[in-house]
């Protein structure tokens, strides 16, 4: 693994659409859940979760060349999953910038299915969900309910600061964001185009 890795992982829309029509070797992975997959993303580009990325690192990078975008919602995942693939010796991996909806703002092709909330909108909800909860139940019903409220705090708190999200896989286990055909291991490291 090279120290004089570049300091600049991040890749805008419209390069991403200057290199879909230039560059035959670009693998663009999408490592958000299945389920979000299917309600976006872009044209060609192959679903491998960022869990099961995380797990099976060193193999998704036997099957990757050099020129590798990464992308999610929002850039987050898709950087946990370059921070990945970094230490498997994938180092030139980019991240797009504004993920997929950021592509399809700038006027990037997109897949569109069924459409459902994405991962971060639904933590937003649920987090403000059990404030509001622990709130109104520490005033009218007990005050040890205000724990809840401070509870969700702290952990969103150490979400930050740890760049992980313990709501989000959990709330990625919930049926209504289970994709018809969640990606195994094995299929997904096979959808990917061999190393040329």
């Amino acid at each position: 693994m090279s120290s004089s890795t570049s300091a600049t992982t991040a890749l805008d829309a419209a390069t991403l659409q200057n290199w879909m029509t230039r560059h035959e070797d670009l693998v663009i992975l999408d490592v958000r859940s299945a389920a979000e997959f299917e309600s976006m993303h872009i044209p060609g580009s192959y679903n491998v979760p960022l869990p099961l990325l995380a797990e099976h690192a060193d193999e998704v990078a036997e099957r990757l060349g050099s020129r590798v975008v990464l992308a999610c919602q929002s850039g987050v995942r898709a950087e946990q999953a370059r921070g990945r693939l970094a230490g498997a010796g994938i180092n030139s991996a980019q991240v797009l910038t504004g993920g997929v909806p950021g592509f399809a703002a700038a006027g990037g092709d997109v897949v569109r299915g069924a459409q459902r909330w994405s991962m971060e909108r639904q933590v937003r909800m649920a987090a403000g969900s059990l404030v509001i909860a622990g709130l109104a139940g520490g005033r009218f019903v007990s005050p040890k309910l205000r724990l809840l409220a401070g509870g969700i705090g702290a952990g969103l708190t150490f979400s930050a600061a740890t760049n992980t999200c313990a709501m989000g896989q959990a709330l990625s286990k919930m049926p209504w964001n289970k994709a018809a055909s969640e990606p195994t291991a094995q299929s997904a490291i096979s959808q990917l185009p061999a190393v040329r």
